[in-house]
């Protein structure tokens, strides 16, 4: 049996009390991951950016996923240190990262800071990761109970990030993988406002992992919201080795811009159906009293209108994989949702969230704001630096 993350979400929220979000997070089988940055200037921002360009980087050639996780973790630790100490406007600037790459028949981590990541299994939530945080060190050493560490003033304090050294102690590992685990990345944004009991009761009830997200990042709101707010939840299933013709689950790295008619071109060569193998001749039936042609003729109009509707569903969700736009959340935040602006019966939203602005609509001139919260479909680095440079205040009349 081969696992494979074939569900997945990631959803990050500014939270009530940030202007700005921070916070990172990286979601593309087979590799998740939660950075949470920081620093004066939007230093933290940066942070966490190069660690998500980083990781787009792919993993490294030859090694296993263990050791590869450390490696691009000292390769963005490197690379955050070194713009730190070269521009003084970042000086100081750091980040958490707790990354997992899902491999074969287990899941393995690298993991620095106070971000954590977490195992559902059989209705019970389980931490895998240890913050290193000074509060997390108290309990290690029994001068704290997890209780207390929760309430503890310093609790904020890590001693253990990417960047601000020029090396830095990654711990990695790997754990057990079986169908049907959830496994939960999250910033501290999630941890420092919702208890474990009730992270746990959400993914138990949850119908869906969109679903459990949104309750986690709402409940963390709820408490207080008090930093962003940053969650991949992604779900394992087995795929027996005899039927799998694609084992390996490669990165996708170095997204360029889609154009609509990239967009167009992968809905269609996704609307092409594979080759049928081959299968032995059936043996010859017994003569059959002849049929009515209108009952055949309207099988074969039912199984096309079948195939038409299978095709369009293929297709639109092709598209929203590769699109993204601009518009609102339900508090009236910007933000980047990636997929098409299209809402399905039932419920049914053919896009998700992808990036939460600190900008409210509200303080944007009507002009401006027709123009930007336009749902027009775009690239994901089109949507993205539109929506930085309005919080930069770089986005003209």
């Amino acid at each position: 049996m081969i696992i494979r993350a074939v569900d997945f979400v990631q959803l990050t929220d500014t939270g009530r009390e940030r202007r700005t979000n921070e916070d990172n997070a990286f979601a593309e089988a087979p590799l998740f991951a939660v950075a949470d940055g920081m620093g004066g200037a939007r230093g933290g921002e940066v942070a966490s950016g190069i660690v998500v360009e980083t990781l787009n980087g792919g993993m490294p050639d030859g090694v296993p996923p263990e050791a590869g996780l450390a490696e691009l973790t000292r390769e963005a630790n490197h690379r955050i240190h070194q713009q730190a100490t070269s521009d003084a406007e970042r000086s100081g600037m750091g980040t958490t990262l707790t990354a997992a790459y899902v491999g074969d028949g287990e899941v393995a981590f690298a993991h620095v800071g106070d971000s954590r990541a977490y195992r559902f299994r059989d209705g019970e939530l389980e931490q895998l990761t240890e913050d290193h945080s000074l509060v997390g060190e108290l309990v290690r050493r029994g001068k704290l109970t997890p209780q207390q560490a929760e309430e503890h003033p310093q609790r904020s304090v890590i001693t253990r990030a990417l960047g601000p050294e020029g090396s830095v102690q990654v711990d990695s590992f790997s754990v057990g993988a079986q169908p049907g685990d959830v496994f939960l990345l999250c910033s501290d944004g999630l941890t420092s406002m919702v208890p474990v009991d009730t992270m746990d009761d959400i993914l138990r009830e949850a119908d869906s992992l969109d679903a459990a997200a949104h309750r986690l990042i709402d409940a963390a709101n709820e408490n207080g919201g008090r930093d962003n707010i940053t969650v991949v939840l992604f779900r394992i299933e087995g795929v027996p080795e005899a039927a799998d013709t694609d084992a390996d689950q490669p990165t996708v790295v170095g997204e360029t811009a889609p154009t609509a008619e990239e967009v167009d071109a992968a809905r269609a060569a996704e609307a092409d159906p594979p080759p049928r193998r081959t299968a032995p001749l059936p043996r010859r039936p017994e003569p059959e009293a002849p049929r009515k042609p209108r009952r055949g003729r309207r099988v074969a109009s039912l199984l096309a209108a079948l195939t038409i509707v299978v095709l369009i569903g293929v297709g639109a969700w092709i598209g929203s994989r590769a699109v993204f736009f601009v518009g609102t959340n339900s508090n009236g935040i910007v933000t980047v949702y990636r997929g098409l602006p299209f809402e399905l019966p039932g419920g049914i939203h053919l896009y998700e969230n992808y990036y939460t602005s600190g900008v409210p609509a509200s303080e944007l001139a009507a002009e401006r704001r027709k123009r930007i919260l336009d749902h027009r479909l775009r690239s994901k680095s089109d949507a993205s630096d539109l929506v930085r440079k309005l919080e930069l205040g770089q986005v003209g009349g």
